[in-house]
């Protein structure tokens, strides 16, 4: 490059960054999949010429001059002794156990980023931002950080619609249709289903009000001084991001600052190393990719399980590259290639691949979608089962539960994936659906969080559901009233009856007979 188109380049980088917002992101939770969410809005927005820093466990290597981090020590280690335990502990929860056990977590960790000697001394510093986007994942106590420096509030919330965005922006959602987070079903409910997703939606909300929020109460007044109450804080987001579309689950009423953007954090295909392409493109009878994700670890699979997947894997004809993280892998045959880390999106990208295997974590099922390859998802913990479920109702996949994982459900699955189009012709399908849109997700994603920079938290966006009370939302103070009303209309008729008609009733018949 010359050095005129190199001051021109810079002048360009200077001109967008003393235009640029100043954003603070806040992403402590250590799930490295949740923090990929966050990162890819970051580093868009710091390429934009906005400054930004992130509260973070995740050390960036390569940082740029308007993109800086708040670094925590204190939580990694911890998550990395819960991940151990994933297999035994997490896969036979029930609905309200997972609910429970992900409150349990936010408020665990929240309380562990907020006591940090770095953010406690961030937030003594005198600084301004004109936005703060908080993750959002049972870490309400986080939206301290708008109030405390006077910023909009916006939410990246990494599953998709879970209901308790609802409450708290003031969208319809009615258990009649929406299955909760985490129940295991589609909106196509019968009426065994339905009662089940209501008792399950009336339970969240008991526990989110008795428990959940007063003890994110208790770390808002706890690490921000003259916080306010939780509720003032929990109702005035002004921006949800959801890691949902209509390609993977069904059409969902959403108010104008509800936006969809899944698939954002998908790149574009970057070119494989020379080996793994030609392995791919010599690979005649298809290519299966096997990953359990960030979380969950293959080499943590109990033997039995594992030595399913070997025998398996062992009588295909298609090769398979596995995401093992561990050099060895005893007992595996000569079509099952291992590696610690894989390029995922770039191999999804390729035409070869005919079945991706996942745990059906939301990032992995997106990419499936997003690429229109067939899953087959051995679901563990969280939203996974349910992500999974969508995708078998959808038609482009189906699911193996872990505790129901063997050699002859594996076989089954993957034979029906394999060898019935129609799971790759519908993946295609939605994949299109997917990739219609008028935007990029990505794209999407920027434009609203800069209009709510450009309009000072947007608040003509805010439902006014939102100045209701729960009664009044339902219209039972209108449904008393008026019951009050035909009480009080009856009771005169009935006086009237009492009073003047049934004493003269012979004077009436007589009048009558006249």
């Amino acid at each position: 490059m010359s050095f005129p188109c190199t001051m021109l380049t810079v002048l360009v980088f200077l001109i967008a960054v003393s235009n640029g917002a100043k954003i603070l992101g806040v992403f402590p939770y250590p799930a490295y999949s949740h923090y990929q969410l966050g990162d890819r809005i970051f580093k868009e927005l710091s390429a934009r010429g906005h400054e930004v820093t992130v509260i973070t466990p995740y050390k960036e290597n390569n940082l740029t001059e308007n993109f800086k981090q708040v670094l925590l020590t204190n939580t990694l280690a911890e998550a990395e002794g819960l991940r151990k335990n994933l297999f035994t502990d997490h896969s036979n929860l029930n609905a309200l156990q997972k609910l429970i056990t992900i409150d349990l977590l936010g408020l665990t960790f929240c309380e562990k980023a907020l006591n940090d000697t770095k953010v406690k001394e961030f937030l003594q510093i005198d600084q301004k931002f004109d936005a703060v986007i908080v993750h959002q994942f049972s870490t309400e106590a986080y939206k301290g950080f708008c109030n405390h420096f006077k910023a909009p509030c916006i939410s990246i919330v990494t599953m998709l619609a879970p209901n308790w965005v609802n409450h708290q922006m003031g969208n319809p959602g009615s258990p009649a249709y929406i299955p909760e987070t985490f129940v295991d079903f589609s909106s196509d409910m019968n009426f065994l289903e339905r009662c089940y997703n209501t008792f399950v939606y009336l339970t969240s909300l008991f526990v989110s009000y008795m428990h959940t929020l007063p003890k994110h109460n208790e770390l808002l007044q706890k690490y921000f001084p003259n916080a306010p109450s939780i509720y003032d804080v929990y109702y005035n987001s002004s921006l949800v991001l959801i890691n949902s579309h209509v390609s993977l689950t069904t059409a969902l009423p959403l108010l104008p600052n509800i936006i969809e953007v899944a698939g954002y954090h998908v790149k574009t295909p970057k070119k494989l190393p020379d080996q793994l392409q030609l392995f791919l493109d010599e690979a005649k009878e298809g290519v299966i990719y096997f990953s359990l994700g960030s979380n969950l670890k293959s080499k943590d699979l109990p033997i039995a399980k594992r030595n399913a997947f070997l025998k398996v894997f062992a009588k295909l004809k298609q090769k398979v590259l596995w995401k093992w993280e561990h050099n060895i892998l005893s007992d595996k045959s000569d079509n099952v290639i291992i590696k610690k880390w894989w390029p995922q999106q770039d191999i999804l990208a390729h035409p070869n691949v005919k079945l991706f295997i996942s745990h059906g974590g939301l990032l992995s099922v997106i990419e499936a979608v997003y690429h229109g390859i067939p899953l087959l998802g051995i679901p563990v913990f969280g939203d996974q089962a349910k992500n999974l479920n969508l995708a078998e109702k959808g038609g482009y996949g189906l699911s193996v539960p872990y505790n129901r994982l063997s050699e002859e459900t594996l076989t089954d699955a993957i034979n029906q994936l394999l060898k019935n189009p129609k799971y790759a012709q519908i993946a295609k399908q939605r994949s299109k659906i997917m990739h219609d849109e008028p935007m990029k997700p990505l794209d999407k994603a920027m434009f609203w969080i800069e209009y709510v920079i450009r309009h000072k938290g947007a608040s003509h966006l805010r439902s006014p559901t939102l100045k209701l009370t729960w009664y009044q939302y339902f219209l039972l103070d209108v449904f008393l009233f008026l019951f009050l009303i035909l009480t009080v209309l009856l009771f005169f008729i009935f006086k009237f009856y009492v009073g003047f008609v049934k004493p003269n009733i012979h004077l009436i018949q007589k009048l009558k007979n006249q």
